[in-house]
């Protein structure tokens, strides 16, 4: 059965398929179980919106649909996800690295007819954050990969002509990246799985109200967006820690800023920060390996503590 009789076809369902996936994942913000992504329909019909393989292309289609990439229990660890790079840009390598491969075409194709591809990003088994719309700017023959990226207005990307022009056309995409970085979705994700999306602070367990909270900033150094660099943390403990209200020691015990403590107001102030002093985390993942890295930590700490004596002196 052949999904798309037409091109007409083919760029209705790409658009119905790109509408429907952000809306049921909050624009990227909750990831989907694969049955989830299953249930996409167009006219009724079911359509496949990823395939076994990393590159997606339905019978009937002229250009790919989708890319994926593949769970890894080190990738949680990496500082970057596989295959997104600091620029904010995606390389996605060849299909069985044959240039000529169907697959690879589809996705060649889909950069000529600068036509959006949905991105799967496995952060567990069968669970996939996804980002929309991804298009395919240009390709690297002598890597032997793609060159993607995100548009964060909605507004299509031409391919860059040459790869050895894609230097200035970093210029337009460094504000995608401040405004939407590809690899924040795959982080929310993986934190809030980590965690069971539970908060790490109180197991507050409604994933509407959790954050993917960086240890370590992500603007520096040692902010990498990696699982141990990560808490998931409902929306008012994410903001007292930011704002050093609340510190994490190393080993896992909360304390609440002292002078907060001093103060007498009502029942959030009380039980949301106040009894918590002293106490330890009252979620972390399963696996030690995904458990907060004791030296961010330890740096996130240090200006906790620092923040507090400058308040009080």
């Amino acid at each position: 059965m052949r999904v798309a009789a037409n091109r007409n076809d083919e760029q209705l369902i790409r658009q119905q398929a790109i509408s429907w996936i952000r809306a049921v994942s909050d624009d990227g913000s909750r990831a989907l179980e694969s049955k989830e992504i299953g249930e996409f329909a167009f006219n009724g019909r079911r359509i496949p919106l990823k395939g076994q393989q990393g590159i997606w292309n339905p019978k009937g289609f002229s250009a790919a649909l989708s890319v994926r990439t593949s769970f890894t229990p080190e990738g949680k660890l990496a500082p970057y996800p596989d295959r997104v790079e600091k620029d904010g840009l995606v390389r996605y390598s060849w299909y069985k690295s044959d240039g000529s491969h169907g697959f690879n075409v589809a996705l060649r194709n889909a950069m000529a007819q600068q036509v959006p591809v949905i991105w799967f990003y496995e952060v567990a088994e069968s669970l996939f954050s996804t980002m929309a719309p991804v298009y395919v700017i240009a390709e690297e023959p002598q890597e032997k990969r793609f060159v993607l990226a995100f548009s964060a207005d909605d507004e299509p990307i031409a391919p860059v002509e040459h790869p050895s022009v894609l230097e200035e056309s970093l210029k337009r995409y460094l504000r995608v990246q401040t405004k939407i970085r590809l690899h924040q979705p795959v982080f929310r994700s993986t934190v809030l799985t980590a965690y069971k999306n539970q908060c790490a602070v109180c197991k507050l367990g409604h994933a509407q109200l959790l954050d993917a909270a960086h240890i370590v900033p992500d603007r520096e150094d040692l902010g990498i967006a990696s699982v141990v660099n990560g808490m998931a943390l409902c929306k008012i403990h994410h903001a007292a820690f930011d704002n050093y209200f609340l510190g994490i020691r190393p080993d896992h015990i909360v304390e609440i800023r002292h002078d907060l403590l001093m103060e007498v107001d009502g029942p959030m102030l009380r039980h949301g920060l106040q009894d918590l002093h002293g106490r330890a985390l009252m979620a972390l993942p399963n696996s030690e390996a995904d458990w907060p890295r004791e030296d961010l930590l330890e740096n996130a700490y240090d200006k906790f503590r620092k923040a507090t004596v400058e308040d009080v002196a």
